[in-house]
């Protein structure tokens, strides 16, 4: 029986990290040694492994992403049969979610990484490691678009969030749970995402939009700002169900006439309400003063998509569409 042939791209994060000369643990290892740290991974594909980057997570960019989407892109048109992408567990909610809107086969992409660095003892990036192989060489895998596998959960792209700073089973789906386990040595799917809409890898980076989180108290006073520091569109992470004080829905009003707003919930899931709530400040309010409804998308998320959406000199009415399958 022919084994798949699966991708491994690895852009650093903790899963790659050793203890560093300068104190702490830093990324050293590449693609190849870890696969080599998993002699397992030799019973479940054909694996061939890459190290586009060497970068803790934080240091990652969103350009940089739609450059792995591209190499992921052109393996599947090579003949691999899945790809595992393996980074830093602070931005992999943020990465899977580029990856599950850029790239566009139906073929399955992966992001997994460890909560505990290669020398820890318990590390779980082995585990890890497997669990994300025999998920992307796994037939029922395909169509989910970018899944993420850590702890044995598979999580859809759009739902992970990263929800703890140290347990290996820091990742969940607060709000649709996870689809799926690795169990018994293999994938068990309990429930199947339809793929949204994506967006070409070849557009180029994400325009820069600012994300904001709204506290008590907060007045606006750094909306006023925002277009002269170059960025092309804001997403607010409002109160509750999509509001912000009184005082500041006029603010809002205004920067949303010179580039498109998006309007998240700072609650960690649940929708953004489109019509329930109709004082000053309520989201009744700020969607008629132009304010584009996230839907269930995170604020992380629904910055990302923004950015794609406004490529190519997109405004108003491109970054409307880009959010209408989320409502």
């Amino acid at each position: 029986m022919t084994r798949p042939r699966l991708l491994f791209l690895s852009l650093g994060g903790t899963i790659t990290m050793l203890p560093d000369a300068g104190g702490g643990i830093a990324p050293k290892l590449g693609a190849a040694e870890l696969v080599a740290s998993v002699p397992e991974l030799a019973g479940v594909a054909e694996v061939e492994a890459h190290s586009p980057y060497r970068l803790p997570s934080p240091s990652l960019e969103p350009g940089q992403l739609v450059e792995v989407a591209k190499r992921i892109e052109d393996g599947f048109a090579a003949g691999f049969d899945g790809a595992v992408v393996i980074q830093g567990t602070d931005t992999i909610e943020e990465s899977a979610f580029l990856l599950d809107l850029l790239v566009a086969d139906d073929k399955p992409v992966v992001v997994t990484g460890a909560m505990r660095g290669a020398d820890a003892p318990g590390a779980d990036g082995p585990a890890n490691l497997l669990a994300a192989a025999r998920v992307a060489a796994s037939p029922e895998a395909r169509g989910l678009g970018t899944l993420a596998v850590l702890n044995y959960d598979i999580h859809a792209a759009r739902f992970v969030q990263k929800s703890h700073t140290a347990l290996p089973s820091a990742f969940a789906s607060p709000l649709a749970g996870p689809i799926g386990v690795v169990a018994e040595g293999r994938p068990r799917f309990y429930a199947r995402v339809p793929r949204m809409p994506g967006l070409p890898s070849y557009g180029g980076p994400p325009r820069p939009v600012a994300l904001l989180k709204w506290a008590m108290g907060e007045d606006g006073r750094l909306l006023g700002a925002l277009p002269g520091l170059g960025y092309a569109g804001a997403v607010v992470e409002a109160m509750g169900a999509g509001h912000v004080p009184a005082e500041a829905a006029p603010l809002l009003g205004e920067l949303a006439l010179r580039m498109p707003v998006v309007l998240a919930t700072r609650a960690m899931a649940g929708p953004v309400f489109t019509r329930t709530y109709g004082y000053a400040g309520s989201e009744i309010d700020l969607l008629g003063r132009g304010l584009i409804p996230a839907g269930f998308l995170s604020g992380l998320k629904a910055r990302l998509l923004l950015g794609l959406a406004l490529r190519g000199g997109g405004g108003q009415s491109t970054a409307a569409a880009a959010f209408a399958n989320y409502r």
